[in-house]
């Protein structure tokens, strides 16, 4: 993994030289950037975080998701409105994402996930965003992360939301992709890979709360358990961690939206001040 870490080490650095070429000595305010976790319906508790962080007038410079954070920050990074974010989560299902057509490689096909982002956004390609966009997906040949930044946006959206078992694996870029949570769970690479410098990282930690009802939830089940022993990588690099109580809520429920986007706005409300003060820190380190 050294030579993999390495070049990603040596991209950071360029993307940082070309983002602030020409703030140098201005004592120019830091660059912030969000990462954002799955978690299928618990995604929506991003717009949560979103709303409360916006209403704050905290700057949000770039963003980076994985799986349904992915889904989430694509629509914020194309300029759709929360309420429009919102109103579209209000009126989401399983079946907006995927059928069931049982194969070798997966129980659905989640092909009218392209559907479902159109509801969003006519903005079908990274170049369209209004912000530095970076999807994470898994490539599942190599076992390793792969960060888009640039081209068209569904079949990156696909791999990364492409559960492992769930969903059939995308074959796009020469690669077969799958769910961008297996490598990063919380994408905050992608956030530095754009060129932030305080990256925010949402976390959506999946519980267990009820016996397990389908394949998919003993499969989501069986996930969640390697999660919680594999996400020390990401919190290190984190500047600031927000993790809304989510746990409770059953993974598919998406008829919860209201109270996955309150327990946003609580848990990025409960981070506010912290994020002040890392902003403040930086632009007196930019003006000293």
């Amino acid at each position: 993994m050294a030579p993999v870490f390495d070049w990603l080490h040596s991209a950071v650095g360029k993307f940082r030289e070309f983002a602030y070429a020409e703030e140098k000595g201005r004592g120019a305010r830091p660059r912030v950037g969000l990462a954002l976790s799955g978690g299928f319906a618990r995604g929506i508790a991003h717009i949560g975080v979103l709303r409360a962080l916006e209403q704050a007038r905290i700057p949000i410079d770039c963003i980076s998701g994985t799986s349904s954070g992915s889904l989430i920050a694509t629509g914020y990074a194309a300029g759709v409105p929360l309420e429009e974010m919102e109103r579209v989560a209000a009126d989401t299902s399983f079946a907006d994402f995927g059928r069931y057509t049982p194969s070798w490689l997966g129980l659905a096909t989640n092909k009218r996930l392209e559907g479902y982002l159109a509801r969003m956004t006519p903005a079908t390609t990274f170049e369209e965003m209004r912000i530095p966009l970076a999807i994470s997906a898994t490539d599942l040949k190599q076992g390793i992360a792969v960060y888009y930044t640039a081209g068209p946006l569904a079949p990156v959206l696909r791999g990364s939301c492409a559960y492992p078992g769930l969903f059939v694996p995308i074959e796009y870029d020469g690669r077969k992709l799958v769910d961008g949570f297996l490598t990063a769970p919380v994408p905050v690479e992608g956030a530095a890979l754009l060129g932030a410098d305080i990256v925010i990282a949402i976390y959506l930690e999946a519980g267990s709360v009820s016996e397990p009802r389908t394949v998919a939830d003993v499969i989501s089940r069986s996930f969640t358990i390697i999660q919680r022993h594999a996400d020390i990588g990401w919190r290190q690099s984190a500047d600031v961690i927000i993790e809304p109580e989510v746990k409770h809520f059953v993974w598919d429920d998406f008829s919860k939206w209201a109270e996955l986007i309150a327990a946003g706005e609580v848990a990025a409300a409960r981070a506010l001040p912290k994020i002040r003060e890392l902003l403040a820190e930086k632009v007196e380190e930019r003006v000293s």
